[in-house]
């Protein structure tokens, strides 16, 4: 394929294929879901890859893990209809959201190096008011966790999260610990972990008994957050040299006729 490549030549999809280990279905598969540009066909019907698509198809393998297979089509998605701007603001998307962890996890660090050695409030020890500093009410935290208010009252029913009630209005009030414990919690979920797994976690925090059985998966927190940074810079360098191949095709036609 390498061979290919650097004669300019037609490829097949087996040659997109075996460069990453694919089956020929699956070339095909994003061809149609618009990651790749659509491919010529031979006089006999068969798709006729360049190695442009080539480029393509590298970009998007490395897009993934970073962003996710979605975020990942939808980037070349924008890009393969010429709307640039679009696939970078799915990427500025990406990044925001890589930032918004890492500093959840240093968060919950600040949290239980903090809550080391003390006990954590009791049910009384907080005002029940949605005007107090740091608290917040069920939608405005839902929508900065981009979950739906359900999942916080499921939390809540595991026993997860423990809001007050406004005295009031008798609605659910997320103090600074509760929104401490949510966080917390949503990123252990984003990580894979059963709410039964991240409930003994929830308890060590608030019993401020030390950090240490929550070293391995802070530990495994930090490396998952540095891999999908490193990641993302693998990812904007192989869409960064298919944008510059597809540069001169976009200014002077379609994609799919280079």
């Amino acid at each position: 394929m390498g061979q290919n490549l650097k004669s300019g030549g037609r490829l097949r999809p087996v040659d997109l294929a075996r460069e990453h280990g694919l089956s020929t279905q699956a070339v095909r598969n994003y061809e149609e879901a618009g990651i790749l540009p659509a491919a010529d066909r031979t006089p006999h019907g068969y798709r006729s890859y360049t190695p442009l698509h080539a480029g393509a198809l590298r970009a998007f393998l490395a897009l993934v893990p970073g962003h996710g297979h979605r975020t990942a089509t939808s980037i070349m998605r924008a890009v393969n209809r010429n709307a640039v701007d679009e696939a970078l603001h799915l990427i500025d998307e990406s990044h925001a959201q890589l930032l918004d962890d890492r500093q959840t996890l240093r968060a919950v660090e600040r949290a239980l190096k903090d809550l080391n050695g003390t006990a954590g409030p009791g049910p009384g020890s907080v005002p029940a008011t949605g005007s107090g500093r740091g608290n917040t009410f069920i939608g405005p935290l839902a929508g900065k966790l981009g979950i739906r208010p359900a999942t916080l009252r499921k939390w809540e029913r595991a026993g997860l999260v423990q809001p007050l009630r406004d005295p009031g209005t008798g609605y659910r009030v997320y103090d600074e610990a509760a929104v401490r414990d949510a966080r917390l919690t949503h990123q252990l979920r984003r990580g894979g972990h059963l709410l039964e797994q991240i409930a003994p976690l929830i308890a060590q925090v608030r019993a401020a008994g030390g950090p240490e059985p929550l070293e391995a998966t802070l530990r495994d927190w930090h490396s998952r957050l540095t891999a999908r940074g490193r990641a993302m810079l693998s990812g904007a360098a192989e869409l960064e040299a298919y944008l510059r191949e597809a540069e001169s095709l976009i200014r002077t036609g379609p994609m799919s006729s280079p």
